[in-house]
């Protein structure tokens, strides 16, 4: 498995996983068709979006509607031998600073799960964590559900240490929560 920058050679891999019922947005299965009807609008603005390190697209809407400015980000497509396996992603706020109170971090990933349980979100977020470095970003966090035990050990394989717990807000479901750090070493 390796990281790819998505393109549009690969959209139609991505497209797929979307059509099957994949969704890049955990914590709302219903992402994947909108995703998708986005792709199909307009492929070349959805792959922009996929490379955004200064932040410059369009404001996000949070789940409750309310509007708030795009932080910089990238995308990359995890990609194996059969094609699309999942996504990972990388956000942070322009002045390196801590993440806005509607981030919950600055990582999220997300495997197809005909392809689960091979490693690929652990090696994904392996091979994401020099892109952070070269951001100048000195450490990453990542949330997950306190119930998700795979996810947890694929943070802590790449060096997570649990710094605090907590609720995520109502919109974001209100589960129980885990907030890990993985120091970038400078």
């Amino acid at each position: 498995m390796e990281l790819l920058r998505p393109t549009t050679g690969h959209l139609a891999g991505y497209a797929d996983a979307l059509r099957r019922g994949w969704s890049p947005d955990n914590l709302r299965p219903a992402a994947a068709q909108e995703t998708l009807d986005r792709v199909l609008a307009d492929p070349d603005g959805f792959l922009r979006l996929t490379e955004d390190p200064q932040g410059l697209g369009p404001p996000v809407v949070l789940p409750d509607g309310t509007h708030v400015p795009r932080l910089p980000g990238i995308v990359r497509w995890m990609w194996d031998d059969e094609g699309f396996a999942g996504s990972i992603n990388l956000r942070w706020p322009r002045d390196l600073g801590p993440l806005p109170p509607h981030v919950l971090g600055h990582v999220g990933y997300a495997v197809v799960p005909w392809k689960r349980r091979r490693g690929y979100a652990t090696r994904a977020l392996a091979l994401l964590l020099p892109l952070a470095r070269a951001q100048g970003l000195s450490c990453v966090e990542i949330t997950t559900d306190a119930t998700n035990r795979a996810s947890q050990r694929v943070i802590t394989a790449n060096g997570g240490v649990l710094v605090a717990r907590f609720d995520k807000p109502a919109a974001y479901g209100g589960a129980a929560s885990l907030r890990f750090r993985i120091d970038l070493g400078g």
